[in-house]
């Protein structure tokens, strides 16, 4: 995370990051010029007989300021994921990078999660006593962390045992606070482990970046749990970090705290892996309500990350039967235009 670091100190001038996000905070709006054109925008508004705004009770255990899950931060406070960013300048190649992620069909945020039982990204926590098993990386072992993983013999796949997609498997050891991630994640019956294209560790406990030009389970180097929109989060009323989203295609680089890009293009008006975007402050969110509603806030205040090539504008999440897909499909309204990146460090071409 050193450019990420070394950036945000050079805008605010403080001697360490963890001073830097309480002035963020405090501080105004930097007099910037919006490159983003001005764009009509119009939000909902909640209809008389329509949809009753649902209350959320707090469920989430808090973790001395870090979003958490099962007793684990999801990373230090001061760690990129977690950074307010609803003062940080405007990218000076804003408007390019919008214009591109919305030359794809879609052109609205659409959440890539609901209460279809194989829709969104699953994860499962275990104990510190979880068996460790073999890990047979088929396609990137040079960039993976080795095994063995605590992942149990009948731990989650994304889109189902029988799917030929992405086949995440997310596991969270809640003994040592510690993510293991699988990416094309398949059962190996000969030895009880599994196999898998790549895979990657992260100590939430700590902010060590993956090395240059590796990737994880995600394209862009990025851990996936960290930016899932999580159903008890979003029950507590408050999300605290960025989201993970896809576009439809990327440059030859990357923004810390990405590590990977998975491109051959050198346009400078695609968006790079790590690009982090905000929801624009003139966006007024004041007619959404739910679920729909804590997410659009999360969108303002952290926003959200490019993480993989696929569909633009789609924010993952994890399943969950809580989800109403009547309430986040409020988010199809959201247009792309509604939408700026921010300047959080130089992009990277050649690791």
């Amino acid at each position: 995370m050193p450019r990420f670091a070394n950036l945000l100190m050079r805008f605010a001038g403080l001697a360490s990051l963890s001073a830097l996000c309480t002035a963020i905070s405090a501080s105004p709006t930097p007099a910037a010029v919006d490159p983003t054109p001005d764009i009509p925008i119009v939000s909902p508004t909640v209809e008389v007989g329509g949809p009753t705004p649902t209350a959320y009770l707090p469920v989430v255990e808090r973790f001395a300021g870090s979003p958490s899950l099962a007793g684990c931060p999801m990373f230090p406070p001061d760690n990129p994921w977690n950074a307010d960013i609803s003062s940080f300048p405007v990218h000076p190649n804003s408007a390019a990078f919008i214009a591109d992620i919305d030359l794809d069909d879609n052109h609205y945020l659409h959440a890539d999660f609901g209460e279809y039982l194989l829709y969104g990204i699953p994860y499962v926590v275990v104990p510190g006593t979880q068996p460790y098993v073999p890990i047979t990386f088929k396609a990137y072992e040079d960039e993976s962390d080795p095994g063995p993983y605590p992942v149990p013999p009948d731990a989650p796949i994304e889109g189902g045992p029988d799917s030929g997609g992405d086949r995440h498997v997310l596991v969270l050891n809640s003994g040592n606070c510690t993510l293991y991630e699988l990416y094309r994640a398949f059962p190996n019956p000969a030895d009880g482990g599994w196999f898998a294209d790549s895979g990657a560790v992260f100590d939430l406990n700590s902010n060590a970046l993956r090395p240059e030009g590796w990737t994880s389970a995600d394209a862009a180097g990025l851990p996936i749990l960290p930016g899932l929109v999580r159903y008890d989060e979003v029950a507590a009323g408050e999300i605290r970090h960025a989201l993970r989203f896809t576009v439809w295609r990327t440059q030859h680089g990357y923004i810390h705290p990405a590590t990977h890009f998975a491109s051959d293009s050198y346009d400078p008006n695609l968006p790079p892996m790590g690009l982090r975007l905000r929801l624009r402050a003139d966006y007024d969110i004041a007619g959404y309500y739910g679920q729909a509603r804590v997410i659009l806030e999360a969108l303002k205040r952290y926003g959200m990350i490019v993480a993989d090539n696929g569909s633009s504008w789609f924010i993952s999440g994890a399943y969950d039967p809580g989800w109403v897909d009547d309430d986040l499909n409020q988010l199809k309204l959201v247009p792309g235009a509604a939408f700026e990146a921010v300047d959080t460090g130089e992009i990277v071409t050649s690791p």
